[in-house]
């Protein structure tokens, strides 16, 4: 009897473990780790390294958020907003200063149904070919921000916004730099990792059952012994 419990126990460990490394997976910050595969290829190919933009970041998110239900099968995205949501739309909800709105100087967007590394997603789903490519590696960019949020049926969203603004003068963010907490997703830049209510829930109820039935076990193997 007392084995089976232990065994039982051990079978929830691993589960508790293993919720703890999925969560770990999808609430780090894969936007801000882009930036990093991005710097890479373009150093490999002597190019400067783009700087991070934070304002630039979290207009991504916004620009990812209306390309929601958008999802094509080769995993493009067909979302074209008005340039005017931009200063409009998509700076007033991050907090963008906007006399610090710069130039965009280019544009990358993709989507996948199933979460895959920073790595992965840049050659197999951003970055396919060479148009796509020579936009990475335009030398008149200066900064870039990335925006990642899992919505439309737990499909993942990426848009990649790149500028020849000035660091730190442009797309600059209101409240010492904090700009709005945005409640979907992430961005790069920013100390926040990535969200997803529903997936959140789920998590917290998963986590919450398990505990309970941990604690079950518990005082049933100290019933036992008394």
């Amino acid at each position: 009897m007392k084995n089976g419990i232990s065994f039982l126990k051990s079978i929830l460990l691993f589960l508790s473990l293993s919720l703890v490394l999925a969560s770990s997976k999808l609430h780090g910050n894969p936007a801000h780790e882009m930036v990093g595969v991005l710097n890479q290829n373009r150093t490999a190919q002597k190019l400067g390294k783009l700087n991070e933009s934070p304002g630039l970041g979290c207009m991504a998110l916004q620009y990812v958020e209306l390309c929601e239900g958008n999802c094509n099968v080769n995993n493009t995205l067909s979302c074209d907003p008005p340039e005017d949501d931009f200063t409009q739309v998509f700076a007033p909800n991050c907090g963008v200063e906007l006399p610090t709105f710069g130039t965009i100087t280019g544009h990358i967007l993709g989507c996948s149904s199933k979460y895959a590394a920073p790595e992965v997603t840049f050659s197999d789903i951003l970055f396919r070919d060479n148009k796509a490519l020579s936009v990475l590696r335009n030398r008149s960019h200066t900064e870039v921000g990335v925006g990642m949020a899992r919505l439309h049926k737990g499909t993942f969203f990426w848009c990649l916004l790149f500028s020849d603004g000035v660091t730190n003068s442009s797309f600059a963010l209101e409240d010492n730099g904090r700009g709005i907490k945005q409640r979907k997703g992430c961005y790069s830049g920013s100390a926040f990792p990535c969200s997803s209510n529903a997936y959140m829930m789920c998590m917290r109820l998963l986590n919450s059952f398990l505990g309970l039935v941990f604690s079950s076990f518990c005082l049933f193997e100290k019933h036992l012994k008394s």
